[in-house]
């Protein structure tokens, strides 16, 4: 795997301590980072790193508590996104650069596999057979979902009495020109789930679904939050479209006295599963397993939907009223898989990239 300034928020925050290479529970970034219990005699203990997207975010009580209990200090250390995390574990995986990874998702996952990054993990618990990779299962955890779906401002489209659009070739209808904002394939994590969405539909046939939907006026941007808060009307006093590529989620952060303005098109989504796993050669490799058990509990799971914006996978978990009111999840989502998206990322980038800049 998103969506508000209070996630900006925790993601600066996050991200600036990670990059200062400090244990998230406080104490001198300059010194060192091990509990009380170092691990010099073979105890539990020591410090465990995590490397992770700079969106990676848990309240700071949750990690004092997994310190305190498991007697390892946890230090962050964020790698850009998704995509550029992937890349590094991949490019280091015979010097691993921490002893755990969070964030990898379904679209990226196949390459640091295939370098050998991960090592083979049993987790305390079991995830759901429906998150788990085909290939990889072994080595790669499932931890969150969340789906990349088109959203619409309801409100507006109320105002103007045109029924919004419902499939992904509806966005190509005339009566939706100049109305969509997406982020963009090549620089955006939602943004290529969205283009994998229009593959998963389109088959070999997507340049021409593209091209069609550029022709209907479609705006490209960089990133999900210059498309949401830059363009879309419900994210943006000054914005002008009111279909946005956005997610699942996005809904329960409009709501207000009890209704919201916006809605997920959820024919139209393609879902994204993020995994943690144990790196290959990891320094702590106890403190990493113990690390995926923890994120696998109950209070870290039911902690990801307003710390993250993400669907926990665990079925004892909670998520908040708005969600299960606000939030229903696509029951048939679009699925590629990581062996095609590997074996084809880089020509279909190339070639989407073609289509758009005609």
């Amino acid at each position: 795997m998103h969506q508000s300034s209070v996630r900006a928020a925790l993601t600066t925050a996050v991200a600036a301590l990670a990059l200062a290479g400090c244990s998230l529970s406080g104490g001198d970034p300059s010194g060192p980072t091990t509990s009380a219990a170092d691990g010099s005699d073979g105890t539990t203990g020591g410090t465990v790193v995590l490397a992770t997207h700079e969106s990676f975010a848990l309240p700071k009580k949750l990690i004092r508590r997994f310190e305190e209990e498991s007697g390892y200090t946890l230090e962050v250390r964020a790698a850009g996104d998704a995509g550029t995390l992937a890349t590094k574990l991949s490019l280091t995986a015979d010097n691993p650069i921490a002893d755990a990874a969070f964030g990898i998702d379904n679209t990226f996952a196949s390459r640091p596999l295939g370098e050998g990054a991960f090592a083979p993990v049993t987790p305390s618990v079991t995830p759901p057979e429906e998150y788990a990779l085909a290939e990889g299962g072994d080595r790669l955890v499932p931890i969150d979902s969340a789906s990349v779906c088109v959203n619409v401002d309801t409100a507006w489209f109320d105002a103007e009495g045109l029924e919004p659009p419902q499939m992904l070739d509806d966005l190509t209808d005339p009566a939706y020109a100049d109305l969509l904002v997406t982020p963009g394939a090549s620089t955006s994590s939602p943004g290529m789930a969205f283009f994998l969405a229009t593959v998963a539909e389109h088959g070999d046939d997507w340049p021409a679904y593209w091209t069609d939907l550029l022709a209907n006026g479609a705006k490209v941007v960089d990133g999900w939050e210059d498309a949401y808060y830059g363009d879309f009307t419900a994210g943006s006093e000054t914005g002008t479209r009111p279909i946005v590529v956005s997610y699942d989620s996005s809904p329960a952060f409009t709501v207000k006295d009890g209704r919201t303005t916006t809605a997920a098109l959820l024919d139209t989504c393609f879902r994204q599963v993020e995994y943690a796993g144990v790196l290959a050669g990891a320094d702590n490799p106890e403190g990493a397993q113990a690390l995926i058990d923890w994120m696998l509990s109950d209070e870290v799971q039911s902690a990801l939907p307003e710390s993250m914006y993400v669907f926990p996978v665990m079925p004892g978990a909670t998520v908040p009223d708005d969600w299960a009111e606000f939030a229903p999840q696509p029951t048939d989502p679009y699925e590629v898989s990581p062996e095609e998206i590997a074996a084809n990322r880089e020509q279909w980038l190339t070639e989407w990239t073609d289509v758009v800049s005609r």
